[in-house]
């Protein structure tokens, strides 16, 4: 989840770069192709378009980041909660003299995930 959550904020980073350099990018062609452009859309408004998206990237990218903080907090929780129940079911199968069978391939996948998720 948390590499999840890292492409993500470098997608954010990367149109905010990417955006800056169309914003250049326009702002030159205006000036050296286009400096008496009649009767077409403002170019003036299109730079202002653009800073507007740029603005509500940046908005949502700040709104992002306490979400990112929580899941991985939520996440550590979860594990640590998997992590005690399956220590406590392991005990009580021992005191009530259980016999444990050999955990199948499904648990063995589910024992590495929570192991490589906790030690994240």
């Amino acid at each position: 989840m948390e590499e999840e959550v890292d492409k993500l904020e470098l997608m954010f980073q990367k149109a905010d770069s990417d955006l800056d350099y169309i914003q250049y990018r326009v702002e030159y062609e205006i000036k050296t192709n286009h400096p008496d452009s009649a009767g077409e859309k403002n170019p003036v408004t299109l730079l202002k378009e653009l800073s507007a998206i740029k603005s509500r990237y940046q908005t949502l990218h700040a709104r992002f980041k306490p979400i990112a903080v929580e899941q991985k907090e939520t996440k550590s929780r979860i594990c640590t909660t998997l992590s005690k129940t399956a220590t406590m079911i392991q005990e009580l199968q021992k005191q009530i003299d259980l016999e444990l069978s050999p955990l199948t391939e499904e648990e063995k996948t589910a024992t590495q995930q929570l192991k490589s998720y906790m030690s994240d």
